[in-house]
């Protein structure tokens, strides 16, 4: 029996050849990454203009509270509006390994960094605590790679030190040459703070980031309940609209919302990258100084601006 030609003919088989499949899996993998970082840069900038303004909300608050009175209610309202996320959403507990980490960050976050800002800003102005504070970006960076034994390049160090060069300069400034008494709790301030920053940071590549901030918050509340009961009958107590905003943005935006955001961003690009945005932030909170509280703005400030924005620039650019 005769065969057809078509029968015999061999068929077509159309084959990918290896290279061309690992070109296409490491370009995938690369636009995922660069959409990664595009997202965490883009988070904890949302994070930075939360937290700018944080001093003037501190400063309308303490128009009608004590500053003790002011961050027990904050811890225990940021306490509650997290807790019943947390439980609305039905999130299981962390595990047992993520205690400490979480400790590390409502310690230095939830506790300590509002209480000696808001000490500091008895006596000083925002802007001077914010520009004091500018150096947790630095704090945070070096708290972040002696923990984690990480190194980066001189280019990322030397950008992140003329930063910080140039927010003490402008802090000097400000002040007339010489430091305050407040400025002893805004330096504790920094270092309770990086700590936060840099633990949180690291556990936000475990867990989501409004989580991290959540339980961190929901730890704090029988300290928040018992500071409360102990500071509103010993300090006096008169509410504003002034008072009454700057408390529920204090305690919903800076502390849940844009911590949120903040740790998001952090576990996304890192802590030391993310932590030199925050350079941008004494600049943003002196304008909302100025809108908020109407302080004055030295002539300085534009060019610190200029040279803060460049050195942020720098860092976000340099590879670790």
């Amino acid at each position: 029996m005769k065969l057809k030609d078509s029968a015999i003919r061999p068929t077509a088989i159309a084959v990918q050849s290896p290279a061309s499949t690992s070109t296409g899996t490491t370009a995938g993998t690369a636009d995922r990454a660069a959409d990664r970082t595009r997202s965490g840069v883009l988070l904890a900038a949302l994070g930075v203009a939360s937290f700018s303004l944080t001093f003037p909300a501190t400063a309308w608050a303490l128009e009608g509270l004590g500053p003790w009175s002011l961050v027990s209610c904050r811890m225990a309202l940021g306490g509650l509006i997290a807790g019943i996320c947390l439980l609305a959403l039905r999130v299981r507990a962390p595990a047992r390994r993520h205690w400490p980490a979480l400790c590390a960050v409502a310690g230095g976050t939830c506790v300590g960094f509002p209480l000696l800002t808001t000490l500091a800003l008895q006596t000083s102005t925002t802007s001077h605590a914010a520009v004091v504070v500018g150096l947790l970006p630095l704090t945070t960076a070096a708290y972040s790679s002696v923990r984690n034994r990480t190194r980066h390049s001189r280019t990322f160090w030397g950008a992140a030190v003329v930063g910080a060069a140039v927010v003490i300069a402008f802090a000097v400034q400000q002040s007339g040459g010489s430091p305050t008494g407040s400025d002893l709790y805004l330096f504790a301030a920094l270092l309770v703070c990086a700590a936060g920053y840099a633990e949180g940071g690291q556990l936000a590549r475990e867990m989501p980031g409004w989580q991290v901030i959540g339980w961190a918050l929901v730890l704090c509340l029988p300290v928040a309940a018992v500071g409360a009961a102990l500071a509103l009958p010993a300090e006096p107590v008169h509410l504003t609209g002034h008072t009454i905003a700057g408390l529920l943005w204090l305690s919903a935006g800076s502390q849940f919302v844009g911590m949120w955001v903040w740790y998001r961003g952090m576990g996304a690009i890192g802590v030391a990258r993310a932590s030199q945005l925050q350079l941008a932030q004494p600049l943003l909170t002196l304008v909302w100084s100025v809108l908020l509280l109407g302080e004055h703005l030295t002539p300085a400030a534009p060019v610190a601006a200029v040279a803060v924005l460049v050195c942020i620039g720098v860092t976000q650019r340099a590879r670790g």
